[in-house]
């Protein structure tokens, strides 16, 4: 601990001795410096916030309907293009800054420079700063500006220009698709006119022609063996039912009571015939019918008394006398004999028709034998119209979702630019930091003039006390003792000396200060 102590007050003592040079060596730095400081040219920097965002109520209603222009992509490629090499040597040529250009070589280290200066940050996803500084503050200002014109031209119309690129590209591929389509519709109508028969129908193209004549004929001998069906069993039922009814009336009484008893069931039977032709026999009223027959035949009987049945007797033997037999048309049998001319009518009819179908199906039948590959090329053929409609009309779809997106890019303002805030001529410059600066340089120049006086003092060979020779290893006889101190008042004046000087270059260094704080209107 002692030599260190030793150590740092021999150094104190060598530096002490040289203090002016040190003082001399600060007062060089300090001035070079300062003067260094106030030569380095003002840089003013001009700035200004942009807010670019997609309409958030347009883009979510023409979303499937009109062309999807990702306005939201289109603003992230255009602001890291913004700095491409033709937007600079737009900025160049509408700034005037090509007007100080004398070569080539000027003009690729402008742009260079401009590339490097010019500062793109985004602070949000949809908010950005544009900042430029220069040593003239209109140029500053005016360099932003045109980027910030550069760009909402950008935004505007390099989207209309592709709109208007894809929109005259789809027009021109309807055009040719439209000429395609008409000649396939031309050759598909011909081939169909030629050989309307075997082809298939329009309203069913999946089913061929041959066998949808099969389908009709297998259809109508069904129907036909239905209707004779049903025609021999009207003929049946005709033969079965008499044309005429024999009617007994009698008397001023009318018939005898048994005779009607027979009359209703009789009319009850020719009634359950009647509903047998338009019902089945499982129908709510065929089985009522049936009941009440049944009903009307095993109804009882009442037993009439010894004196009713002599007076029935002469009853019976007087009407018997005045009894008259007449025949009446039998009503069922005429409606029978209708429903039977009727049947016959259909089966005539279904016949005709049968015998239509099959002579139309073995005509398709022929033509198929002899031209088996009609169906296959027809098919070709309408498969090719069918690709190339569709792709007609999906090219119709997207010329208008094309026009629906172009009008509402130019009328409607899709992207939505603002200007947050605009760029203006600034008055103070942001650089360089005097302040800093000047700091450092009153530190560098006391810090070099203290570490020169250590410096040569370190280098100095002198021996300041007996001691240091004594570390050297030789006898030392002795030393000669200070005859005399050096007075109090010369070891003030030297101290306040070197205080002076030093208090004077921090005085310089505070003038500087308050010069820099006032010219940056801090105070």
């Amino acid at each position: 601990m002692d030599s260190v102590r030793i150590l740092l007050s021999q150094c104190l003592r060598a530096a002490w001795r040289r203090r002016w040079m040190g003082v001399i060596v600060a007062w060089l730095v300090c001035g070079i410096g300062w003067v260094a400081v106030y030569t380095i040219p003002n840089q003013f920097e001009s700035g200004a916030r942009l807010f670019v965002d997609a309409d958030a109520v347009l883009t979510p209603l023409l979303r499937g309907l009109a062309a999807d222009s990702a306005p939201t992509t289109q603003l992230e490629i255009l602001q890291r293009t913004l700095l491409s090499r033709p937007n600079l040597e737009k900025l160049v040529s509408k700034t005037d800054l090509d007007l100080t250009l004398s070569s080539p070589s000027d003009r690729e280290r402008l742009l260079s420079r401009l590339g490097t200066d010019i500062h793109v940050n985004p602070q949000t996803r949809n908010l950005f700063t544009i900042n430029y500084r220069d040593k003239s503050p209109k140029l500053a200002h005016d360099v932003v500006q045109t980027l910030l014109t550069i760009f909402v031209e950008s935004a505007t119309g390099g989207s209309r220009a592709d709109m208007e690129n894809a929109r005259r590209f789809l027009e021109r591929q309807i055009q040719s698709y439209e000429q395609q389509l008409r000649g396939a519709e031309k050759r598909r109508a011909d081939f169909r006119a030629r050989y309307i028969e075997i082809l298939p129908a329009d309203n069913n193209p999946n089913v061929p022609a041959l066998e949808g004549a099969r389908s009709a004929a297998d259809a109508l001998e069904g129907r036909l063996q239905d209707a004779l069906i049903s025609r021999d069993a009207l003929k049946q039922e005709v033969e079965n039912t008499p044309p005429m009814l024999v009617v007994e009336s009698g008397g001023p009484n009318g018939l005898l009571g048994g005779d009607a008893g027979r009359n209703r069931v009789q009319e009850a039977q020719d009634q359950l015939r009647m509903m047998l032709l338009k019902d089945t026999d499982q129908h709510p009223d065929v089985i009522a019918q049936r009941k009440l027959i049944e009903s009307l035949k095993n109804a009882p009987k009442n037993l009439p008394t010894a004196a009713e049945v002599a007076a029935k007797d002469a009853a019976g033997r007087e009407a018997a006398a005045n009894t008259v037999k007449r025949s009446v048309p039998n009503a069922v049998y005429d409606q029978l004999k209708v429903k039977l001319i009727e049947s016959d009518t259909n089966v005539i009819s279904l016949q005709r028709q049968r015998d239509d179908a099959v002579r139309y199906r073995d005509r398709l039948e022929k033509i198929q034998r002899e031209q088996p590959g009609l169906i296959a090329e027809y098919q070709n053929m309408d498969r090719d119209y069918t690709v190339l409609r569709r792709n007609y009309e999906e090219l119709l779809g997207r010329l208008q979702s094309a026009n629906i997106a172009q009008a509402a890019d130019t009328q409607a303002d899709k992207v939505k630019l603002q200007i947050i805030d605009p760029p203006e001529i600034p008055r103070l410059p942001v650089a360089p930091n005097r302040m800093f600066l000047v700091t450092g340089v009153l530190l560098g120049g006391l810090m070099t003039g203290a570490g020169l006086t250590v410096l040569f003092g370190q280098l100095d060979r002198s021996f300041s006390t007996v001691d240091e020779l004594r570390n050297l290893g030789l006898p030392v006889l002795g030393g000669i003792s200070v005859l005399g101190l050096v007075p109090f008042r010369q070891r003030l004046v030297a101290v306040l000396r070197f205080g002076a000087a030093v208090a004077v270059l921090v005085g310089i260094y505070g003038g500087l200060v308050v010069h820099i704080l006032r010219s940056a209107a801090l105070i």
